[in-house]
């Protein structure tokens, strides 16, 4: 049994559902799970539906349910024949009521949740309903009844695991599963959902849940690339990247476009393949993410703009302790992630891909010392099996970048990464220059 998680890209027309259709009805049989995120620029409209609704405008948030209302269905039309497309239309229009009756209630973050799940629950239905016309089996198995979070917003696995072997055995048996992906029950049993990457993120978790042969994510690109494609053209998808190393690239590099970190460790502890696959070429093999690795070997160039770096020079760090923890508490109080971080005895530098608190954070900082920040910063990450005893590769790197001005270098936290930060206007030399030397 295989996991084939299809992301909004892949299913932005009738003509790409309908490619969608075409090519799982090619797995039936073997109770393959068919996981969707919602179609694209739907969750977007769904949220400023629940905006206007927060800002008591139901006036405004009805304009906008009916013109989403009016795309679906028009996307009934294109994909069934006039009988069938009665049948889905009276459902349609139930599902826009419920939100629309939303509008006549006081409106919580509760309501927001149940607004926004609607974009993978209609989509669902529709998949199912067009396979089942073509003559495929195809059962909906609802996320809303075996996929929890606990308290802290983490999975509950087990819940998930015994569950959604419930719902499977209930639907009976199918040539395929339909389901949806980000959306969940809170602890609370409230609507909720996974957050980012939570297609992905939904997909790792019913592989994990399920044993599954292997998780399949399809997107419209051609896997995870070995530098930026757009800047360095004879770049190439990578066929095969371990667990780690795709970890360090779906963080740092093009990878979260089609693969968001999330998805990697509950794929990784159930030690089930990923495949990144291409709907747009579904005959290629895409790129496998397994624990097999390539030893010594550099796989791949990444590159993550957007990042600030921010430097604190204290002498209250010489032989000091416990001044790291103060400082990243600092950036814990605002729920800010570091990326890199380097020290020294007098100074420390680190870098955030979020500058939402930015200000606060560096207000905070200067009770420790000197702080100073470097706006429009880029990490560049090489990737691959790169342990210590591995001699060379740090010097042919650093070589590739003697005419780059660099801001920090960070090794040795993993051995399958080596970063290091660059202003943004030497992303595109930085790039062509590892490619000559590297590949």
């Amino acid at each position: 049994m295989k996991v084939l998680k299809f992301g909004s890209s892949a299913v932005a027309s009738a003509q790409r559902i309908k490619d969608v259709a075409a090519l799982v009805a090619k797995t039936k049989g073997n109770g393959n799970i068919v996981v969707l995120s919602a179609m694209s620029g739907t969750t977007a409209m769904l949220i400023d539906i629940a905006d206007y609704l927060y800002k008591k405008n139901p006036d405004g948030a009805k304009e906008l349910t009916n013109t989403l209302e009016r795309k679906y269905l028009n996307l009934a039309k294109e994909l069934f024949n006039e009988k069938k497309t009665k049948e889905v239309t009276v459902e349609l229009q139930s599902r826009f009521d419920e939100i629309r009756n939303l509008s006549k209630d006081i409106f919580t973050l509760f309501e927001e949740k149940k607004i926004v799940a609607q974009g993978e629950l209609i989509l669902s239905y529709l998949f199912s309903e067009y396979l089942n016309e073509t003559g495929i089996n195809a059962k909906t198995i609802s996320a809303l009844n075996f996929m929890r979070i606990d308290k802290n917003e983490e999975p509950d696995n087990h819940f998930i695991k015994e569950n959604l072997a419930q719902q499977i055995e209930q639907a009976g048996e199918a040539d395929l599963y339909i389901t949806q992906g980000f959306i969940c029950k809170n602890a609370y049993s409230e609507i909720d959902n996974l957050q980012k990457g939570g297609s992905d993120y939904s997909a790792a978790l019913i592989g994990a849940a399920l044993q599954a042969e292997e998780i399949q994510i399809w997107s419209d690109m051609d896997g995870i690339y070995n530098n930026d494609y757009k800047i360095v053209k004879e770049a190439k998808p990578i066929e095969k990247l371990s667990f780690d190393e795709a970890a360090e690239l779906s963080y740092f590099g093009n990878g979260d476009k089609i693969l968001h970190p999330t998805c990697i460790l509950p794929a990784k502890l159930a030690n089930i393949p990923v495949r990144l696959m291409n709907i747009l070429q579904p005959q290629v093999g895409g790129t496998l993410i397994s624990t097999d690795f390539t030893a010594n070997k550099i796989e791949a160039i990444a590159a993550k703009e957007g990042i600030s770096a921010i430097k604190i020079n204290s002498g209250r760090m010489l032989l000091a302790h416990g001044f790291l923890r103060r400082v990243s508490e600092i950036f814990e109080s605002y729920k800010t992630p570091i990326d890199m971080i380097t020290t020294s005895e007098v100074g420390l530098s680190v870098t955030i891909d979020n500058n939402k608190h930015l200000d606060e954070i560096v207000n905070d900082l200067k009770k420790f010392g000197t702080v100073t920040v470097h706006k429009d910063m880029t990490i560049i990450c090489v990737v691959g099996d790169l342990p210590d005893d591995n001699i060379g590769f740090q010097a042919k790197v650093v070589s590739a970048l003697q005419n780059i001005p660099i801001r920090m270098i960070s090794y040795g936290g993993s051995f399958h990464n080596i970063s290091f930060l660059i202003h943004s206007n030497d992303k595109a030399e930085a790039l062509t220059s590892l490619h000559k030397a590297l590949f």
